[in-house]
């Protein structure tokens, strides 16, 4: 790897290069398809090192196991210099994941000169071409990025782009709108987003205090799960659990039923705290406000028509993650209203149409933005909707990869089968209502908020 002003070399100065932008495992994995195409990637990470975002949940074990968390493209380039790949079936943590497959896919003699760390994107364009402009050139000019380093800011070509940056940096708010409750962004140093490490780094943060967490997804079951283990030995420990829905239509997975054990378990396992009274249950909480109380955070919502308020010493919000676009304001992008995928994409993650994780695999065409050369691929693909699986983004980078070689029936075919999650219907579940099994659907693989693959 590279970092800031470095700049790797590419296979050929007169080719431009396919800009990746962000070495996560599916940035990495896009780089790696290129290469073994004979295509030149340059990939742009704004952290210091590759998997950058994943430092931050680290000490999450994932529910998928290693065989559906590693590219096939990435493990030619590592088995090449001798990598020893973990056993298939066993469950890496976040850290895991990072230190023996990330770290040594950044490092390799393949992709360290293609990576430029501390190069944060600021801004995608045509070369010439501004978002209104028309012209015949268009869609052959070259894309410009602007890279924000520690030299300032530099002016790149690329022959494509593709935006595998994820969603960490975007959290969902805790407010029922969609916006930042008032009072959220004031009190952010009491609210934590996503996963923290409450029996490690921050356990004297939580130990011993009422902790609400907000959000019904596998991101917030693993933190609840944390908080009931840290409860056990620290005395007065309390965990309350939000949620937007009635308990009743909250959607805990397939449990046995699900093709993946640790993550039918781990729902199974939220459940029975819910039912135990082990936590408290706030279901619907709708939060419209948070506020100081003494050395607490007073939340104010509404709770079957009526105002309620909670007191709690922090808040954890795992409510989900949505796409930065800011960046992308110059590029003509085909997204959907609501879901912010791609129109063709939308209808198959929309959380309003499907319960779970029913997504079939899907590629380069369902990714297609208007600017040609162009694609959002990742957990920034599904826009706002939380079934993204670490195997999908796999499949979406090989399939665009393909067709930017020319290979189009490689990149219309189907490589990736997945287990079921043993909870599918196209219909919301009545409450206390079972949910039945489909066709393969889901491998979560990180943590990401609400429905039943999050």
């Amino acid at each position: 790897m590279t970092s800031c002003c470095s700049r790797p070399v590419a296979a050929s100065q007169a080719v431009l290069p396919v800009a990746i932008i962000g070495a996560g495992p599916v940035g990495l994995a896009a780089a790696a398809q290129l290469l073994a195409r004979g295509i030149a990637p340059l990939v742009l990470e704004a952290g210091a090192e590759a998997g950058h975002a994943i430092r931050a949940w680290r000490h999450v074990r994932m529910f998928s196991p290693w065989r559906f968390n590693t590219d096939a493209a990435a493990r030619a380039l590592l088995a090449a210099e001798g990598w020893a790949e973990p056993d298939p079936e066993t469950y890496p943590t976040g850290g895991e994941l990072l230190d023996r497959y990330i770290a040594p896919l950044a490092a390799s003699a393949a992709l360290r000169d293609r990576i430029r760390t501390g190069a944060r994107v600021t801004g995608v364009a045509r070369r010439d071409f501004g978002r209104l402009h028309d012209g015949d050139g268009r869609d052959a000019a070259p894309f410009i990025l602007h890279v924000e380093t520690c030299c300032g800011i530099e002016a790149i070509e690329a022959r494509a782009v593709l935006d595998c940056s994820g969603t960490w940096g975007a959290p969902n708010p805790a407010g029922s709108h969609g916006m930042p409750a008032p009072g959220e962004a004031r009190h952010a140093d009491r609210i934590a987003y996503g996963i923290p490490d409450v029996l490690g780094a921050e356990r004297a943060t939580y130990a011993g205090r009422t902790t609400l967490v907000v959000g019904a997804g596998h991101s917030a079951m693993n933190a609840v799960l944390d908080l009931v283990e840290l409860a056990k030995a620290a005395p007065g420990t309390r965990i309350l659990w939000a949620f937007r829905r009635p308990l009743g239509a909250v959607n805990f997975g397939g449990g046995a039923r699900d093709g993946l054990a640790r993550r039918g378990d781990l729902g199974a396992r939220a459940q029975a705290l819910v039912e135990s009274g082990a936590v408290t249950a706030l279901a619907p909480f709708l939060i419209d406000s948070i506020a100081q109380a003494d050395d607490a955070l007073a939340v104010s919502g509404r709770q079957l028509g009526r105002t309620r308020t909670e007191l709690a010493h922090r808040m954890i919000v795992a409510t989900g993650f949505r796409p930065d676009l800011s960046f992308l304001r110059e590029v003509r992008l085909g997204l959907d209203p609501a879901v912010e995928a791609t129109p063709a994409l939308a209808p198959l993650i929309d959380p309003n149409l499907h319960s779970c994780g029913t997504v079939r695999p899907h590629g380069e065409a369902e990714l297609r933005h208007p600017d040609t050369g162009f694609y959002i691929a990742g957990m920034k693909s599904y826009g706002r909707a939380p079934t993204f699986l670490l195997a999908t983004g796999h499949e979406q980078v090989r399939s665009i990869a393909a067709h930017l070689a020319g290979d189009s029936a490689a990149a219309r075919r189907v490589e990736l089968v997945l287990p079921e999650t043993g909870v599918c219907s196209t219909e919301r579940p009545a409450p206390g209502a079972a949910t039945a099994c489909c066709a393969p659907a889901a491998v979560a693989s990180a943590p990401k908020g609400g429905c039943c693959c999050g």
